[in-house]
């Protein structure tokens, strides 16, 4: 009779403090850097930020964040309103597809960034073109880029409830399809769409690659030039934004907890 190994208490509590240190340690490090000066600690650096006289200096900062910030509200859409319709149409419709769909979905992830640009440095001479070449234009590679970890997340929620049955019903009752999408399935898909919307917001604060080679600037891109002049205000810029993305982290936790204990006392 085989039986399973349970971690002891103490293991457990090991396993935690390696794992916390590995990932503590150097934030705090990073932290502590920022509090540097030439006579020991104070808050300077971080003061420096809404110094006046610094405005010129931290202006790509400011550029960077919003345009990573507008990036970010259209990717989402991207996610919402073409990725989460066209998954539910594949379940749906086209269950044949959905490993196919997959295979697609999880291939940016498979290939470097420096290839994704290789191919997209032409169609995004046409995008110039036809749109200009705001930064905004990059949400449509990061629609693609965010595709595996979207999905994925959107996925487990389909998988999770029954999207035929609630389908159907609506349907029977007369609804439209945009009336199922919209006032059925989107409710019921609520954990899903918003983890997979979190989730791309991350990603496209913490992306440089494609940014750069197609010469468009973002968050990343600012801190590469304004740690050419003042260090610590990119490490505290880049602390913040991780900061941001661990708070999604935990909204998404939450959300997710909070959707389990709905369906339980459903």
């Amino acid at each position: 009779m085989k039986t399973s190994f349970v971690p002891g208490r103490a293991t457990r509590w090991i396993i935690a403090v390696i794992v916390g240190a590995f990932v503590l340690i150097p934030l705090l490090a990073t932290l502590e850097y920022t509090f540097r000066d030439r006579t020991g600690h104070s808050f300077a650096h971080w003061a420096a930020i809404a110094d006046p006289a610094k405005a010129s200096v931290y202006k790509p900062l400011w550029t960077g964040l919003t345009n990573s910030l507008i990036l970010a509200a259209v990717t989402i859409v991207i996610v919402l309103v073409l990725v989460a319709p066209t998954m539910i149409l594949v379940n749906l419709r086209f269950p044949k597809l959905r490993r196919v769909f997959e295979f697609v979905a999880l291939l940016p992830i498979t290939i470097p960034a420096i290839v994704l640009v290789v191919g997209l440095a032409p169609v995004y001479r046409v995008v110039g073109h036809l749109f200009g070449t705001g930064a905004w234009t990059l949400a449509f590679a990061y629609g693609i880029l965010v595709l595996p970890f979207s999905t994925r997340a959107i996925q487990a929620n389909i998988d999770a409830i029954s999207l035929t049955t609630l389908t159907e019903a609506a349907r029977s009752l007369g609804a439209s399809w945009f009336g199922v999408i919209w006032r059925v399935l989107a409710p019921n898909l609520r954990g899903g769409l918003l983890a997979g919307s979190l989730i791309s917001v991350a990603v496209v604060l913490g992306e440089y690659t494609l940014a750069s080679l197609l010469a468009r600037q973002n968050l990343q891109t600012a801190l590469v030039i304004v740690n050419q002049s003042d260090a610590w205000v990119a490490v505290i810029f880049s602390l913040l934004a991780l900061a941001f993305c661990f708070l999604l982290l935990l909204v998404i936790g939450r959300v997710g907890r909070v959707g389990s204990s709905r369906k339980e006392q459903a």
